[in-house]
């Protein structure tokens, strides 16, 4: 099973039999930081905080400010099906992301974020025999940003992104003869993806000010390749591609738009509060037939996160310099089983904590998600996730004066 080798990429490795439909299970962008405040960002207007959920964030980055963020995760599982309970963990690398500003207005960033994920294993029996279902891989996002600020209050921004990896469903069908082969169905992504966003910020008092955020992503046509390969345990045959071959994803599949908005309270540079909420049209997307294995029917996606953010006292002793966050969501996923929709939601804690001698957070946080279908529940899934994000905040071009 070579072709199953190398493609997690960076995305932290998932483990939900959901995430053999469609693409995986999307991830929007979200730093450690944002996870922990319910996944928001659209309105987060922070200079020393990375947002590529808004490409127009990328402008409040101080003209001295060098950011560099590192993400990781570690997920605990638990499921319940009609078959019993069963327990199961994943993780690894998130993301790594880069901001720093190019003149008075201008801000760029870039960067190695999931786009979506896939790992699962189970299996069943069938008559004369069992099945193994296993699959792994999804789909990374190699971004360049920049932003523009013509005034204090407006900024622009836009994100190109170069879409790569490889998405792999297999099927094991051992007879109870002995007999066995595998069924490994490869979609091998390549393509070029872009976004854009506005932010908008009314400062109400001294210490008060409102920001409300957009953002917009064209659904497209996907590009890259699939085909599905048959193998026969115990054989030395090279593996046989089956029919139709090798069929081009473009024209067949695509990627839905997506719409972002969101509107935030900053209050005095120590509290934010934010409300977000997502749509993408799935339904209009073309996701076809693929041969030998059941196809996906998508619908239309929602979600809705809340979080926000308190920091005691920035100049004080350390403890008040901690930066407490919490959030939640609900999501309604682009994801069907048959009739029934996937949805989950969860909530999240977590903890900014300050370096001793520099201005670096290490971010730490907890997050408990529920998922399951409905209007029937079959597979219930819980998890608990443990994110671990460090912020590295160094000053930009600085030179010492000379006494």
């Amino acid at each position: 099973m070579a072709a199953m080798l190398g493609t997690l990429g960076i995305a932290a490795q998932t483990t939900s039999p959901y995430s053999m439909y469609g693409y995986g299970l999307l991830r929007d962008g979200a730093t450690s930081t944002q996870r922990q405040m319910g996944g928001t960002g659209y309105a987060m207007r922070a200079g020393r905080q990375i947002n590529a959920m808004n490409p127009a964030s990328y402008a409040a980055t101080d003209s001295m400010t060098f950011l560099f963020d590192l993400g990781a995760d570690l997920s605990l599982y638990w499921r319940n099906d009609n078959t019993g309970r069963d327990r199961d963990w994943g993780g690894g690398i998130d993301y790594i992301t880069m901001q720093f500003p190019v003149g008075n207005k201008v801000g760029m960033s870039l960067g190695l974020l999931p786009y979506s994920s896939v790992g699962y294993a189970f299996g069943s029996d069938i008559k004369n025999g069992t099945t193994t279902h296993q699959g792994l891989g999804g789909i990374n996002q190699l971004y360049v940003g920049a932003a523009y600020a013509p005034v204090k209050q407006v900024s622009v921004g836009v994100n190109v992104s170069y879409l790569f990896g490889n998405l792999v469903n297999d099927t094991y069908a051992n007879a109870s003869t002995g007999q066995s082969a595998v069924f490994e169905q490869m979609m091998e992504v390549k393509d070029f993806h872009f976004s854009i966003g506005a932010q908008y910020t009314a400062q109400l008092s001294r210490r008060n000010s409102i920001t409300i955020g957009v953002t917009y992503e064209p659904g497209k046509t996907l590009l890259g390749k699939t085909y599905v390969l048959k193998y026969l345990a115990n054989s030395s045959e090279e593996p046989d591609t089956i029919a139709p071959g090798v069929v081009n994803l473009k024209g067949r599949f695509g990627l839905a738009s997506s719409y972002g908005a969101g509107i935030a309270w900053d209050w005095n540079n120590q509290a934010h509060l934010e409300v977000d909420f997502t749509y993408q049209p799935w339904s209009k997307v073309k996701y076809s037939q693929i041969e030998n294995f059941n196809g996906s029917r998508l619908d239309d996606r929602w979600r809705i996160g809340v979080g926000g953010s308190y920091i005691p006292n920035p100049r004080g002793g350390y403890l008040k310099r901690i930066t407490y966050r919490a959030g939640g969501f609900y999501n309604r996923d682009y994801i069907m089983v048959g009739d029934n929709h996937v949805c989950d939601f969860g909530v999240s804690v977590g903890f900014g904590l300050p370096a001793a001698s520099s201005r670096t957070l290490v971010n730490l946080g907890f997050e408990y998600h529920n998922r399951r279908a409905t209007p029937q529940p079959m597979l219930k899934e819980q998890y608990f996730n443990i994110t671990l994000g460090v912020n590295f905040d160094q000053v930009w071009f600085f030179r010492n004066k000379l006494r």
